[in-house]
């Protein structure tokens, strides 16, 4: 059983691939560094070879008017995509926003070293998504501080019966 279950909020474990997209998500707002502790703190991560190496493209990304209108094609943004394998045969996969190749061959070493056994999994909730997770919603409290002390509220000022 898990000691800390705050990063285990919002999983839901009816689907046999949340544990592993969290794990994913949490790669895509981790820093380097975080991503490099994290797979220091694994053995297994140390011998992993790429399958397929980092490369860096570009995908059209689509939008709908007002979430449910007709999809219309927003723009390209630039994705990096990572394939690795680990000595035991498990692959790992990522694909990144941006530019950064080593970011999205660590996310897929991550990724591999997730799915080696149950144990795994949950180790690196504790010791790498929780952290982030952490890091990123004390981020956005602190903008949601900022932004709500430059509220203006308006309010009218009624004279008489008028």
């Amino acid at each position: 059983m898990v000691e800390d279950e705050s990063f285990d909020r919002g999983r839901d474990r009816s689907q046999p691939n949340a544990g592993r997209q969290q794990l994913m998500a949490a790669c895509s707002l981790a820093t380097e560094t975080e991503l490099s502790n994290a797979i220091d703190s694994c053995s297994e991560a140390a011998d992993a070879v790429d399958v397929r190496p980092p490369e860096t493209g570009l995908v059209m990304i689509r939008g709908r008017v007002g979430g449910d209108g007709a999809a219309f094609n927003a723009g390209e943004v630039t994705v990096t995509r990572a394939a690795v394998r680990l000595a035991t045969g498990t692959h790992g996969f990522s694909y990144m926003l941006g530019r950064s190749t080593e970011r999205a061959r660590q996310s897929a070493i991550i990724d591999a070293v997730g799915q080696l056994s149950a144990a795994h999994m949950e180790r690196l909730h504790k010791e790498f998504v929780a952290p982030v997770t952490k890091r990123t919603e004390a981020a956005k409290q602190a903008q949601r501080a900022e932004t709500a002390a430059t509220q203006v509220d308006f309010f009218t000022l009624v004279r008489g019966d008028e």
